[in-house]
Formats: C-alpha cells, structure tokens, sequence
C-alpha cells in the first residue's frame, strides 16, 4: 500500500509526463480543432508539474533543470507538439517570473494553485506605457501569448518613457483575451492577443530585460544568464514532433507498394531520406543536450553563452530539413490531414519560424564572439 507524500515533501524535480503524453495524444486533434488545448489536456498538463519545474523553491517551484525539461518537452512532442509547447513556455515563465521583485513573485505565486499556477507570455515589445508614480499603466495589444486563455497571469514586453525594455506581469482580470489564433501550425497552443487599456502594474511585478538576460534578481547574479536557454524551450516541442514523425514514416514506409510492385524498404531513395532524417533529428538532439548541459551547470562560459543561441537556431533548421524529407518521402498518404507526418510538418516548420530561432542573428553573436577571441588570442601570442 502507498501512501500521500507529506505535504512539506520537496516537489519532483523532473516533469510527470505519462499521462500527459496519453492525454495529449488522445485529444491531439480535438486541440488542433478547438485552436487551444483541451481542458483535460490542460489538467494533466499542470498535474503533471511543469509550471513548477524551474520556479523557485521559496514558493513550492522545483528549481529542476533544464536537461530534465529538454527530455520532458521532448517526449510530450512526440504525441502533441501543441501541448509540449504550451508545457515549455508555462516552464520557462516559472523562471522569468522569478526576476521580478520578491513582493511580486509572493503575489503571483500567492493563489491557491501556487507553483502550479499557470502564467502565459508576449514578450517582444508592444503597447504603449506611461508613468504613474511608482508604477506604469499599459495599453494596446499584445501579440501570440501561448496558453493565454488558462492562465493566471501574462508577463508583457513593452518599452518605458525611459527607453528601457522591460516585463510586466498583468493578472487575467486585467486584459482582455483576443481570438487572434488561427495559424496552420501549432494550431493548439491557443497562442492569442491580450488587449489592455490604461491598467496599472506596481513596480512589483515588473522587471527589466536587461535583469533577465544577465541572470540578474534583486541586484545580483542569481540564475543562469536568459540567452543560455533562450530558445531551447521553442525548439524541444519540434524534436519531438519530428521523431514521431520519423516513426510514423518508417512505419507506412516498411508497409508500402510502390508502383513498380517493388516494396519500398528496397529503394535506396527511401532508405536514404530515413537515414538522413534520422540523422538530423540525432544532430538536433545532441546539440539540445549540450546547450542544456551548458545551462545546467550554472556557470556557462562566454563561448557557451555566445553558441547557445547558433545551436538553438541550427537544431531547427535540421529538424525542418528532416520533417520536409519525411514528409516528400511519404507521398500522398503522408499528405492526408489526419495523419502525423503532416501534422508534424506544419508544427515544426511553425515552431522553426519563432523569431528566437532565426539563424541569422544568432550567427552574428557566435561570429563576433569567435573573431574577437581569436583576435585576442593572436595578440597574446605576438605579445610572447
């Protein structure tokens, strides 16, 4: 006989995922249908601890790492690449809230549903701010918030009268919800506008971009610099869904007559759009895993912190290239709108286009980073 954990008993430190993934996967197209995920798939969703995998442990969070959220996004993907994606940004959300001031994280982690409670996000600047007091007021319109629709709380990008670029966190009473959503990939993640006019945010429940990307709470360095992990929660969801859909397409594949009569196994151009798929979702896999080591160790070097954002960004370029040759491969089975090659097309090509994942900032960053150190190391060595 088993019993209750005790209720001061430290959280999982590693996200619950075997019924979500079941319950994601059986509701995978109702999701799709509905444009937001479904209410059970949002229950198992928070039961199964994500929202609480990387808060602080000073409110109930598990402060997990972000290998154990790679591998859990990961393999929620490979059922429901909507669900998985939902489940990284409430994941990530539990650690940028934890930049705001402590009477601020007290009030938004204070509800009944504490760590678990769900926060969604628009975090590129818009809107307009003014000051009032101590604190700001907001209006305008926010853009493509993932999970809005079932969360507590919307953390918001806007830039000040001071032209500083920072975060407020806005409680779901305060804006209104637009049904925006209607793209044809990640169709679930119900990823609409906020609308708001005129709310005022305490300066408790701000925090400044600059704070988040340098890992900065209250003054010192306390997490891991922001760009370590910056884009390793949008691109997890799309290793998933490519290796389901390599799955699915060795699957049909091994069944399959081609028109020749000959079984498809046999033809090399099938065996080599496999194989090479395969090999970018490995190639993808192992630079995910790295990035999040690097990020896990607390302490990431400048070059990591330089190559994290190029291998986030590459991760997606090779899982687009492998779902886009999964998905010529299959032919026109592989096509029909209830099957998962398809599905998985749509969702990772969606996720690749994240403004996070374009490769071209990304390059320039590494680029800089590696010139000046070689650079330097030249000088060093003239210098001897």
């Amino acid at each position: 006989m088993t019993t209750a954990a005790p209720a001061h008993a430290a959280p999982p430190r590693t996200p619950r995922t075997a019924e979500l993934v079941a319950v994601a996967a059986r509701f995978a197209e109702t999701s799709e249908a509905r444009r937001r995920l479904a209410p059970e798939v949002v229950g198992a969703l928070r039961g199964a601890g994500f929202a609480r995998h990387l808060a602080p442990a000073a409110h109930g969070g598990a402060e997990g790492s972000y290998t154990a959220l790679l591998r859990a996004v990961a393999e929620v993907g490979e059922s429901c690449a909507a669900t998985a994606w939902n489940a990284a940004v409430y994941a990530i959300l539990g650690r940028m809230a934890a930049h705001l001031p402590p009477a601020g994280q007290a009030e938004v982690w204070g509800a009944e549903a504490g760590a678990d409670e769900l926060f969604a996000a628009s975090v590129a600047p818009a809107g307009q701010v003014a000051r009032d007091g101590d604190g700001y007021r907001l209006s305008g319109t926010w853009p493509f918030a993932s999970g809005v629709d079932d969360a507590a709380w919307t953390l918001l990008g806007a830039i000040t009268p001071e032209r500083e670029y920072r975060f407020f966190m806005v409680p779901r009473a305060a804006y209104r919800v637009l049904d925006t959503w209607d793209n044809v990939g990640l169709a679930g993640t119900g990823s609409n506008a906020v609308a708001l006019d005129g709310v005022y945010v305490p300066a408790r429940l701000t925090c400044a971009q600059a704070d988040l990307m340098a890992g900065v709470v209250d003054g010192e360095r306390a997490l891991v610099p922001f760009k370590a992990v910056n884009g390793l929660t949008f691109v997890a969801p799309a290793l998933g869904a490519a290796r389901a859909a390599l799955r699915d397409s060795a699957a049909r594949l091994a069944a399959k007559t081609e028109i020749t009569g000959k079984p498809a196994r046999a033809n090399p151009a099938t065996q080599t759009a496999l194989a090479r798929a395969g090999a970018e979702i490995d190639a993808a896999h192992l630079l995910l895993e790295r990035a999040a080591a690097a990020a896990d160790s607390g302490t990431p070097s400048q070059r990591e912190l330089a190559r994290a954002p190029r291998d986030f960004a590459y991760a997606a370029e090779l899982l687009g290239s492998a779902v886009d040759r999964l998905f010529r491969a299959g032919g026109a089975r592989a096509q029909h709108t209830g099957g998962p090659v398809q599905r998985a097309w749509r969702d990772v090509n969606c996720a690749a286009g994240h403004a996070v994942l374009q490769f071209g900032a990304a390059a320039g960053v590494f680029a800089h980073h590696l010139m000046d150190a070689e650079s330097a190391r030249n000088g060093e060595r003239n210098d001897v």
